[in-house]
């Protein structure tokens, strides 16, 4: 228990107490969303997102599995009408999944096996340690827009499990992210061919990179997804330094 409360208080330090952050945020996430526009955070975990957002004007619907994070996420939005908390995950289709829980370090909970795998191997993650495991509920993408309407953005970081978040999704939205590991890079790709191929209708996607938490994007312009792969692939990936993926349609 008190390996859990630790991990709770060390998100909230890193993700709500670091000063300037929720500044640089906003400046980067009034690209995708202004006021009344609706956001999807999969993945919310202890709410940053959600709260740079709300300051935006946005209106959110923000999904997170892990019972911690949903207790903090309803103390400090539960209050709010334009947050909507969903209880659960994302995945290709509605139904159940087993989370493995990383009480120490909540940010790194996975559901997404052979991701834990692959990461488990580098040293940053040497003293991580997932020591328990529940089940979950999980939403398809498209089901959660049935209920709650096309969301004009959508930031997905479910830690080795996008892929099958984006396998659950039919159709183009117009704005998009996720996380990026160079451990992960081959997922990288797939994701990014998911989201090349549901934008092929409606004027293509354009990508950019923002390191690990530094509210900036890496390239002074919008890149193809190739493009995309090759700055991963030379500038991010030999630094093994992590970050996130943003997607933007029609800008081709």
């Amino acid at each position: 228990m008190l390996g859990r409360v630790r991990g709770i208080l060390r998100s909230l330090a890193i993700y709500h107490g670091v000063p300037g952050r929720q500044r640089r945020a906003r400046r980067l996430y009034q690209h995708f969303l202004g006021p009344d526009d609706l956001g999807f955070d999969i993945g919310a975990h202890v709410g940053s997102r959600v709260r740079t957002w709300r300051r935006l004007g946005a209106r959110v619907v923000a999904v997170e599995p892990q019972p911690d994070c949903l207790r903090v996420l309803r103390a400090l939005f539960g209050r709010d009408s334009r947050v909507t908390i969903v209880p659960g995950a994302a995945g290709a289709q509605p139904g159940q999944a087993q989370l493995a829980l990383s009480s120490a370090t909540p940010t790194v909970s996975s559901m997404a096996p052979g991701w834990i795998r692959s990461v488990a191997t580098e040293r940053s993650f040497s003293r991580v340690r997932w020591d328990r495991t529940i089940d979950v509920p999980v939403h398809s993408l498209d089901a959660l827009i049935s209920e709650h309407g096309e969301p004009t953005f959508c930031k997905i970081d479910v830690e080795g499990f996008e892929v099958e978040v984006l396998a659950g999704l039919s159709r183009p939205l117009r704005g998009l992210s996720f996380e990026y590991l160079p451990a992960a890079h081959d997922q990288m790709r797939e994701a990014v061919r998911i989201i090349d191929g549901l934008g092929v209708d409606a004027g293509g996607y354009r990508y950019n990179y923002s390191p690990v938490e530094t509210m900036r994007f890496l390239s002074e312009r919008w890149l193809t997804g190739e493009e995309l792969v090759r700055l991963l692939d030379e500038r991010v990936r030999p630094t093994g330094r992590s970050g996130d993926v943003y997607a933007r349609l029609g800008m081709s």
